[in-house]
């Protein structure tokens, strides 16, 4: 039975889209006063919690100081990946906030702060990047091509795109509530890109959510059932860029592991497809096991089309 496909009022959509603007004023930061403040990454830091990682469990036969090494490596794509990410989603609400050009001005605000908020993460990932280079081995890479990467995402539809963007920013809303914050052992630094980052991206969130409902509420039942498809196919094709960073990641590591030790053909097949695992988890899994993505998802599509999107996700193990 297809799901009712309502739109918030405006008398229940307004004041949420208020909240987020004040909100935003209130917990406004700035790169450098705030968040970097002179500091440098350490030689030896930690950036991720091991349950984001997977390498405990999954990478035992190699040393301490290799599995720190992996987990910096990690840390390192967590954040470009990141910055990736706000390329298209920034470019997105631009788009979508049109519709709010001659309508409701409280959420064309809160969507222009969202993008001027996009565009300051960015530019943060793009100077944590340059941090991270100063204190590791040179030769690292990011495979993926920021706006190659956009291009393709947002030839597909809005309600596939909003979809995948509501997806990611309730990600980073739970990896830094229940793994990044309690983590005693990460870098100082690092922790504090993420409670920013999350800071501004709880606003996000709820940005998120308004606009895919009101996206929703627009599509025929084909037009929906294409859209799914389309958001399968971004699934896809983030996965697809996951391949590709955990090799490139795996031959950094190899290239540079601070042990001597050489390691056999299995053990490198192991380890790319532990980083992989742990990318799955990270920008996928984690995202779609979320009560609250759930929720959203489920009351916009019919079982049909939930079936369709799980039987793409159990191919992603």
């Amino acid at each position: 039975m297809q799901s009712a496909h309502t739109m918030p009022s405006p008398a229940t959509a307004s004041p949420r889209y208020a909240r987020c603007i004040e909100n935003s004023k209130r917990i406004r930061w700035d790169i450098d006063r705030d968040v970097i403040r002179q500091r440098e990454f350490g030689a030896a830091d930690k950036f991720l919690p091991d349950g984001m990682t997977l390498l405990e469990e999954r990478l035992a036969f190699l040393s301490p100081g290799e599995r720190r090494f992996l987990n910096r490596i990690q840390g390192r794509t967590y954040a470009n990946m990141f910055g990736l990410i706000e390329r298209f989603v920034g470019a997105k609400m631009l788009e979508v906030s049109r519709d709010h050009w001659f309508g409701d001005q409280v959420a064309l605000e809160a969507l222009v702060r969202f993008t001027d908020e996009e565009l300051k993460h960015q530019e943060l990932f793009r100077r944590i990047e340059g941090l991270a280079a100063r204190c590791m081995p040179a030769g690292y890479l990011f495979v993926p091509e920021p706006n190659t990467v956009a291009q393709f995402v947002l030839g597909k539809c809005t309600w596939a795109v909003l979809a995948l963007t509501c997806d990611v920013e309730l990600v980073t809303q739970v990896h830094y509530r229940e793994s990044i914050a309690v983590d005693a052992e990460i870098s100082p630094l690092f922790k504090d890109v993420f409670l920013f980052h999350w800071k501004e991206e709880s606003q996000h969130a709820v940005l998120d959510e308004l606009e895919w409902q009101r996206e929703d509420a627009k599509l025929t039942p084909e037009e929906r059932d294409a859209a799914v498809d389309d958001l399968i196919a971004l699934v896809a094709g983030v996965d697809g860029l996951l391949q590709l960073q955990a090799q490139a990641d795996c031959t950094y590591f190899m290239a540079n592991k601070p042990q001597a030790g050489v390691l056999d053909a299995g053990e490198v097949e192991t380890v790319r497809n532990a980083l992989l695992a742990a990318y799955r988890w990270q920008y996928i899994h984690s995202g779609v096991a979320q009560v609250r993505f759930g929720e959203l998802l489920t009351g916009l599509i019919t079982p049909a089309q939930g079936q369709r999107i799980q039987g793409a996700l159990a191919g992603l193990q």
